[in-house]
C-alpha cells in the first residue's frame, strides 16, 4: 500500500507526488485515504482468506491494515518506516517476486503502478486497488471490493491475465489544468472486463463533438434556477457550459457558479462544505471518458460528505452520445470510498445528451 496515495484529492492538489506537495496537502487538512481503501479490499477477501498465504509490507505499507482486518500474514516484508517512497515500493515488489507470489495486489494510483512496472517484468501478475487521485491506468479494479472478487476468481484459475496499460501523468501540468498523459508501459493483470476499469480516454474535440457539448450546455443553462449554486466538475463537456456563459473553467478542477457568475474557481472539499451550509446547490458532472466514473476519480473534492448534503436528486450528469457509446458496458460508475453512499447512488440516472435530449443510464 502506498500510504499517501489519494491525499491530494479532496484538498484540490490533484496528487501527492513529491514531499513538498505532500506537506502542502497535510497543511490543507488532507487525510490518508489509502488505508481505508486497503481495508475495504481486505474485508472482501474474508470468504477465502484462510485458503491463501498473504505477504504484506511492514508498518504503514500494509501490515497495519492486515492487523485491523484480522488478516494474518504468512510473512511481513521489510521493516516499518515513518516515511516511505517509491524505492520502498520497488524493493518490496522485487522481494515478493523472489518469494514466488502468484499475484501482487497494490493499493495506490498511477504513480504506484509506474513504480511497480519499473521494478517487475511481465512474469508477475499485478492488480491495482484504486486509491490515488490519478487513476488513469487500466490495471485497476473498478473498486476495492471488486478487486477482492478478481483475486478470488484468479486464484481459482477462472481468470486469465492480460497486458494492461500503465499511464504516466505529469502532475505539475495536471495542477496547471493541462492533462499531459502518455503510455508508460504495461503490467500483466488478471482481466475481467466488467470488473477492471478502462484506460482514461480524452474527449474528442471534433467539430461535431464540440457542437454536441454546446447543445448539452444550452439545455443545462435553460434548466438552471436562480436560487441554486452549481458545483461544476472537471472535464471538457462541463467546460462548454461555462464557455457559453462567458466564464473560465478550471478544466481539471471544481468550480462553483450562481446566476451566471463565478462564485469560486478550483474549490476544495472544505470550502465546498462551508458553501453548501449556506447555499442550496446542485452538482453537474460528466463521466470520465473510457471509464465512466462520475464520482471517485479526479473530482474527490466532491466528497461523500458533499454528495450526502446535496442529495442524489440534485446531481446532474451530462455526456455526449459518443462519450456514452464508448463507455465499457455502456454504464456509469461510482467509487467514492463510502460503500453505503455508493450503494445509494447505484441504479439508474438521467443523463443529458443534447438539447432536449436525454437518456437513462445504469450506475454500477
Amino acid at each position: 500500500m502506498n500510504p499517501i496515495a489519494g491525499m491530494g484529492g479532496a484538498v484540490g492538489l490533484k496528487g501527492t507526488d513529491g514531499q513538498g506537495i505532500l506537506e502542502k496537502a497535510i497543511k490543507l487538512g488532507a487525510v490518508a485515504t489509502a488505508p481505508e481503501r486497503a481495508r475495504q479490499f481486505l474485508r472482501g477477501t474474508v470468504p477465502f482468506k484462510h485458503s491463501i498465504n498473504v505477504y504484506t509490507c511492514a508498518g504503514m505499507m500494509g501490515q497495519r491494515e492486515c492487523i485491523d482486518e484480522k488478516v494474518v500474514p504468512s510473512e511481513v516484508i521489510g521493516t516499518a518506516k515513518e516515511r516511505t517512497g517509491p524505492e520502498d515500493t520497488k524493493e518490496a515488489a522485487l522481494e515478493m517476486r523472489r518469494r514466488g507470489v502468484d499475484l501482487l495486489v497494490f493499493c495506490g494510483g498511477d504513480g504506484t503502478a509506474r513504480d511497480l512496472m519499473d521494478a517487475l517484468d511481465m512474469t508477475t501478475a499485478v492488480l491495482g486497488v484504486p486509491a490515488g487521485v490519478k487513476v488513469h491506468s487500466s490495471v485497476f479494479a473498478i473498486n476495492p471490493t471488486e478487486a477482492a472478487r478478481i483475486v478470488f476468481d484468479f486464484l481459482r484459475g477462472e481468470v486469465a491475465t492480460k497486458e494492461m496499460e500503465v499511464m504516466d501523468i505529469d502532475e505539475e501540468k495536471f495542477r496547471e489544468g493541462r492533462l499531459s498523459a502518455r503510455l508508460y508501459g504495461y503490467l500483466l493483470t488478471p482481466f475481467q472486463e466488467s470488473l477492471i476499469q478502462g484506460m482514461k480516454i480524452s474527449s474528442s474535440q471534433t467539430e461535431n463533438e464540440i457542437e454536441a457539448q454546446r447543445a448539452i450546455a444550452k439545455q443545462v443553462i435553460e434548466e438552471m434556477k436562480e436560487s441554486y449554486c452549481y458545483i461544476i466538475g472537471p472535464g471538457t463537456t462541463t467546460r462548454a457550459l461555462l464557455e457559453i456563459l462567458g466564464l473560465r473553467k478550471t478544466l481539471l478542477g471544481v468550480d462553483v457558479i450562481k446566476n451566471g457568475s463565478i462564485i469560486t474557481h478550483d474549490i476544495n472539499e472544505r470550502k465546498l462544505l462551508q458553501l453548501i451550509e449556506k447555499e442550496d446547490a446542485k452538482i453537474i458532472v460528466t463521466p470520465i471518458g473510457g471509464q465512466g466514473y462520475i464520482f471517485g476519480r479526479g473530482n474527490q473534492q466532491i466528497s461523500p460528505a458533499v454528495i450526502r448534503k446535496i442529495r442524489k436528486e440534485n446531481i446532474i450528469v451530462i455526456a455526449t452520445k459518443n462519450k456514452l457509446y464508448a463507455l465499457p458496458q455502456k454504464r456509469l460508475l461510482v467509487d467514492t470510498g463510502d460503500g453505503t453512499l455508493d450503494e445509494q447512488l447505484r441504479g439508474y440516472i438521467r443523463v443529458i445528451t443534447g438539447y432536449r435530449e436525454e437518456t437513462i443510464v445504469k450506475v454500477k
